[in-house]
């Protein structure tokens, strides 16, 4: 065979290859495995061919929880990207028989119980938050982050256009709910109806995580209904632990002005 013969039987081969590979993507496409087909194969397959199968089934697994965690993160709504390495957890009172490694199994969230993160402002509990958010949804678990005025505003706007059920449900796909800065603006009648709505509708079916600055005993000011508040209380406090912040803003401690 001369050099000329040689290369044109090498660019056949390589269109050949290049026809198949597209093939086979194509008909991956139309056709997911089936576990009878794919048992079929491993019986005819050699251990080469075996070590090819396993290799491309373990790739297109990892491939799939990476996509589901980006989908994840991004449709929890988080407004930064905080995570638990490097957090400074100096400055917390854990609950007596509990404490970080509990927190950071992610235990809480099978329970469906929950966190009130209470303390100052500025103190970090809006970071932790995030970044338990964030862990959860690495690990697979639905998560939706929410201002407590941008949950509100979210339900109002539903309920206006006749889709607050719809609203509802799509809030209820997580589980785990983060209501942030409760507490903060005041809540009128309907806005507390539309937040107990929710809350009683995670009762015992998925977790919540609040940060407030406003113990609980404030609670009834900031719904504007001491019962509501009292029923709301009761809920979080029985499937619930409070973890305190302490110390100054440490936003203030670095601000550029205060340079």
């Amino acid at each position: 065979m001369n050099d000329a013969t040689g290369r044109n039987t090498a660019r056949r081969r390589r269109a050949d290859t290049i026809a198949r590979c597209e093939r086979i993507m194509e008909t991956a496409r139309r056709l997911p495995l089936t576990r009878d087909v794919l048992a079929e194969a491993i019986e005819r397959a050699t251990p080469v061919q075996l070590d090819l199968m396993e290799s491309w089934l373990d790739a297109e697994i990892a491939s799939r929880e990476r996509s589901k965690r980006v989908r994840l993160l991004k449709a929890a709504g988080f407004p930064n990207a905080k995570d638990i390495e490097g957090y400074d957890w100096s400055n917390l009172r854990m609950p007596a028989d509990w404490g970080r490694a509990q927190l950071e199994t992610l235990d809480f969230i099978d329970r469906c119980e929950d966190l009130v993160l209470y303390g100052p402002v500025g103190t970090g509990k809006t970071h932790l938050a995030v970044a338990l958010g964030r862990l959860a949804c690495m690990r697979a678990i639905p998560v939706r982050f929410f201002t407590a005025t941008g949950l509100l505003m979210r339900l109002r706007r539903a309920k206006r256009e006749d889709r607050l059920d719809t609203e509802l449900r799509q809030v209820a796909k997580a589980k785990l709910l983060i209501i942030d800065e409760f507490g903060y603006m005041p809540i009128d009648e309907e806005g507390s109806r539309l937040l107990f709505q929710v809350i009683s509708d995670s009762y015992e079916t998925r977790s919540v995580i609040y940060t407030t600055n406003i113990e609980f005993s404030g609670w009834g000011r900031v719904l504007g209904d001491k019962n509501m508040a009292a029923a709301l209380i009761d809920r979080t406090v029985h499937h619930g632990r409070l973890i305190r912040f302490e110390g100054g803003s440490y936003r203030s401690e670095h601000a550029l002005m205060t340079r």
